[in-house]
This record gives C-alpha cells, sequence and structure tokens, in this order.
C-alpha cells in the first residue's frame, strides 16, 4: 500500500486522542534497557533516481536459476511450466483477489480451490484435501500438530534425518513450547531402516514422520514404516514429492494417515524461495483437525451448483486456543497455479514428466560417477534427485561450476556434517543431455588432478536419447 507520512500535527492529534502528552510516555512502559538510545545509522536522504539505481545495483547481486544451467533441488525444482498456468493465474480476478479465508470470497475462487482439493485427492489417494497451506517446511509442522490433536494423550514423535532439515527446523520451532519429543532417528543408508524404527517406536509414540523420496533423492520403505507405526498405534506422516506419483504409489495406498508435500513444483517458480504452497491431505476421519480451510459443493436456493467454505477449523475468533491451527490465509495463487498445471499434464503427462526425471537422473549419476574420484554416496534407488561424494572441498568446487554456468547442487555438509564433502544434484525434465554432459566436462575440469572429462560411449547416449525422445 502506499506510504502515507504523518504531519507533527497529526502526531499531536493522536497523541491527544490516546491521551498522552508525547511519544516518550506513550512507550514508557518498555523497559529502559530495551530502548534505543543511540542514533539509527540511516544514511542520507537520496534523489529518486539514485534511489532506483541502487537498488538495481543491489538486484543485480541475486543470482537466478535461469543465469546458469540449474541442477539445484532440495525442495525448489527448476520444472518446465506451460504456458496455460500464467495465462489462467494471470487473469486479474484471480491475480488481485482477496485472501480466501473469509465468507464473502468470490465463487470463481472457492470453485477453483475445490478443484485444487479435488486433484490433491486424487493425486494422493486420500479422501480430503484443504485449500493449501503456506509452503512445504510448515505443512509438515502442521501434520504433527494434527496428529497431536487427533491422539492428545501420546508425546512422542519419531522423524527421520532423511526428511528436508529445514522441515525439520521448522518442526522443532512449532513444537518448541509444546508437551512433545521430537526424536530423529538415523540415516546412515540414505534411508529410514524399518529394524531403527521398530527399535524406537513404542506406545508413547505419537507419530512417525518419513519423506519419500527423501531429502537424498533416496526411496524410503514407506509400506513397512507405515506398518510399523501403526502396529503401534501411532499415525504415518509422508512428505512427499507431487511430480515422483506420477510413477511412485499414491500416499494413500501405503498406509499414509496424513500427506504433505511442497507444490512448488506444480507450476510455480523457483523465484528465489517463495511464495511456495503448501499441500495436505488425509483420510475422512480426521477432516475435523485439519488446519486451514475446506471448501465444498453444494446448490444454491435455485438448486444451481455453488460452492461454500464447509470447514474454517482456523476459528480463532470462536475457538480460540481450540482452534486446529493459527493459518489465517493461504497461497491462493499458487493453488491455482498448481490446479491449473495438473489439468493440463493430466494423468499421462504428469506420469510422463516424471519418467524424464527419472531416467535424466539415472543418466547424469552414471555419467558423473564414470569420473575418477566421483561416486553415489548412497547404494540406494533413487528418483530425480541423488547424492555425490567427491574427493575435495565441495564448496570452492560448486563456486568454480557456477563460473562456468552450472548451478550443480546443493552442499550437503551445511545441514549433515557427515557429508562434509557431498553434494545433491536435481535433474528436470528440462534438462537435456547435453546439459548433462556439459556439467560432467565442467566438473572434471574442475577436479584437480583428474582427467580432463570421460566421454559416454555412443551406445549409452544413443539409449538414452532414445529413451527420451522417443
Amino acid at each position: 500500500m502506499s506510504y502515507v507520512l504523518n504531519t507533527l500535527e497529526d502526531q499531536r492529534a493522536m497523541l491527544a486522542a490516546i491521551g498522552v502528552s508525547s511519544i516518550e510516555e506513550l512507550f514508557s512502559k518498555i523497559p529502559p534497557s530495551l530502548l534505543l538510545k543511540r542514533p539509527l545509522q540511516v544514511p542520507p536522504a537520496l534523489s529518486e533516481i539514485e534511489l532506483t539505481a541502487q537498488l538495481y545495483q543491489l538486484a543485480r547481486r541475486n543470482r537466478s536459476a535461469g543465469e546458469a544451467v540449474c541442477f539445484l533441488g532440495g525442495g525448489a525444482y527448476d520444472h518446465f511450466i506451460p504456458a496455460v498456468v500464467d495465462a489462467v493465474a494471470g487473469r486479474s480476478e484471480f491475480y488481485t483477489a482477496y485472501t480466501p479465508y473469509q465468507a464473502e470470497a468470490s465463487q470463481g475462487s472457492l470453485q477453483a480451490f475445490f478443484e485444487f482439493q479435488t486433484i490433491i485427492c486424487q493425486l494422493t489417494g486420500l479422501d480430503v484435501a484443504n485449500a493449501s497451506l503456506y509452503e512445504g517446511g510448515s505443512a509438515v509442522a502442521e501434520s504433527v500438530l494434527m496428529a497431536r490433536s487427533i491422539q492428545p494423550k501420546r508425546h512422542k514423535v519419531l522423524v527421520a534425518a532423511s526428511v528436508h532439515p529445514e522441515y525439520r527446523q521448522t518442526l522443532a520451532t512449532y513444537t518448541a513450547n509444546l508437551d512433545l519429543h521430537i526424536q530423529t532417528l538415523p540415516v546412515p543408508g540414505g534411508f529410514l531402516d524399518p529394524g531403527e524404527l521398530k527399535k524406537a517406536i513404542d506406545g508413547q509414540t505419537l507419530c512417525v514422520l518419513v519423506q519419500h523420496p527423501n531429502f537424498f533423492g533416496c526411496l524410503e520403505e514407506p509400506e513397512a514404516l507405515a506398518n510399523i507405526a501403526h502396529q503401534a498405534g501411532a499415525l504415518f506422516l509422508v512428505s512427499f514429492d507431487p511430480i515422483s506419483l506420477g510413477l511412485l504409489k499414491r500416499p494413500g495406498q501405503y498406509g499414509a494417515d496424513i500427506a504433505v508435500a511442497e507444490g512448488q513444483c506444480l507450476g510455480n517458480p523457483m523465484s528465489y524461495g517463495g511464495p511456495y504452497l503448501g499441500l495436505l491431505a488425509c483420510r475422512a476421519e480426521y477432516v475435523r483437525k485439519m488446519p486451514g480451510r475446506l471448501v465444498g459443493q453444494t446448490v444454491d436456493r435455485r438448486g444451481r451448483r455453488c460452492w461454500v467454505l464447509t470447514l474454517q477449523t482456523r476459528e480463532q475468533h470462536i475457538r480460540r486456543e481450540k482452534a486446529t491451527s493459527n493459518i489465517c490465509t493461504n497461497q491462493g495463487l499458487m493453488a491455482l497455479r498448481a490446479t491449473v498445471f495438473l489439468a493440463a499434464l493430466g494423468p499421462q503427462g504428469l506420469r510422463d514428466t516424471a519418467d524424464l526425471c527419472t531416467r535424466k537422473a539415472h543418466y547424469a549419476a552414471e555419467r558423473l560417477t564414470q569420473l575418477p574420484g566421483v561416486r553415489l554416496r548412497f547404494d540406494r534407488p533413487f528418483f530425480k534427485e541423488f547424492a555425490l561424494h567427491v574427493d575435495q572441498a565441495v564448496p570452492p568446487l560448486l563456486a568454480g561450476l557456477l563460473d562456468k554456468g552450472y548451478h550443480a547442487g546443493l552442499h550437503l555438509g551445511r545441514w549433515y556434517p557427515e557429508l562434509e564433502n557431498c553434494f545433491s544434484v536435481a535433474v528436470t525434465e528440462k534438462r537435456t543431455c547435453m546439459e548433462i554432459d556439459g556439467l560432467v566436462s565442467a566438473l572434471a575440469s574442475q577436479c584437480a588432478g583428474v582427467c580432463n572429462g570421460v566421454p559416454a560411449s555412443q551406445a549409452l547416449n544413443e539409449r538414452v536419447e532414445q529413451d527420451i525422445h522417443g
């Protein structure tokens, strides 16, 4: 909104209305130790042309994914976005719509969210989905809070270390002042061993949280983990990659009680980290414990189809401390983009996208591990992302590859000290064999003391090109 300054006369009028004589008196209740006594380090005012030039200079310091070939992952992926997504989501009635948690939300927005919920239910194989959350990390935290409201007498939460580390940090923040014990289970092999879960689970376990495919791109054993959780009376929570469901079983098929996801990959650009989209779906019996809001379909007094906010489980204004969540808005525009994206792809398009990601990722892994000193860190099936171990320091290696025009991956040592010499590589359907081969050549020349490149065999290239291009 526009900035409107207030004059000294305005200030005096407001102070008089409040009943104090000065701004100092207004803030007199604040302890003196907390008051800022030194002058603010504010630079001199700039003219409009000077300020505009400075802002452009600061903006140029950003490095977008589009400036280099992008192999970044870890929850934000460079997937192709069909033009129809921007065409529909860019319409003014959607693009400028007011946040739809109020009863006056338009029929057009409500219908779009109803269709979004329907598609997410079809995608996950679960009974009900809400009208979106903030993003993947808070969706994970909300799923645990939801599980707590379902089973309030249990206090132990088991979380695989292969869940996105920033999602786990978000969960720790959400639950810091609650009577919950968060226990992280080790994943030395890149996945949660069902045997480790059996040793840790007990009658106080509220829920088990895993990510499938996980942060390293590896596939977990969700059916075995779900069975162990359910045998102990615990809920099974899973964070999934929506694109992966073009090939993998749906969460509802392997026993998930609540499924959450980061929906950025569904038609939303990487955008320097946001805004993104949180997905949440669950079994029907838990619908009244669901955070956010739920759009339902009905008929009006004339018998015409219409849509309403069936559940607003937020409702702090009524339920106060009994409210299921503090979700007071949602990522409605991002949910609309996801709806258009999935409708445009359809089931076969989603399968084709997932298949391309898998084939290209495995081609990249095969080519990269032909280089001396480069190997896969985990001997596990993976989807579109995998972890590499190299015999040198990773941060300068990645910086050098960026200089050569490649966002080569994420340094895993940032979150896992034992993986200091590892980085993850994500390969989406957008990456071509030429771009993958270019990364291989760049890594070969960047690595000290190795050969200048290992050419792929002609047969390998021909097979992969035939698989990708038909």
